[in-house]
């Protein structure tokens, strides 16, 4: 390879600008043991990149199991939302009694307001036979 190339790439690759292609052949030019002084520096920095794209890591990794967090916020909200239909009907429920209460008072009195009117009009109705009689009593005495 040109050495004028080679200065090219290694200026490309410390400016991070470099293709894949580029930097397979600056490895392979570093590999060798005829590398210009000038660049000698880099060649320790190279040699180390491709030892390690050969090393594999060869311990188990132990992989936590995730957890499904989703299952268990679902089952909440559906008891949530039956909590909420439960008590709607509780209260609805509540106020149903409460509606009935208050007929059945009102009913009862609207009953006493009845007897007490009945009773108040059959007096009225002894006034007017009164009156009647009065009535004729002047008319035939006014005759």
């Amino acid at each position: 390879m040109e050495l004028a190339n080679i200065e090219k790439l290694v200026e490309k690759y410390f400016e991070a600008s470099t293709t894949v292609q580029e930097e397979q052949e600056l490895q392979l030019y570093f590999s060798q043991n005829n590398v210009a002084p000038h660049l000698q520096e880099y060649q320790p920095m190279f040699q180390h990149f491709a030892n390690l794209k050969e090393e594999q890591y060869t311990k188990n990794v132990p992989l936590q199991p995730r957890k499904n967090y989703l299952k268990w916020i679902s089952v909440a909200a559906v008891l949530i939302f039956m909590s909420a239909i439960g008590i709607t009907q509780y209260t609805d429920a509540l106020e149903r009694e409460k509606a009935a209460l208050a007929y059945a008072q009102f009913k009862e009195s609207m009953t006493l307001v009845s007897e007490s009117f009945n009773t108040g009009a059959s007096r009225i109705n002894h006034l007017n036979q009164f009156t009647e009689t009065t009535n004729k009593i002047f008319i035939t005495q006014n005759n």
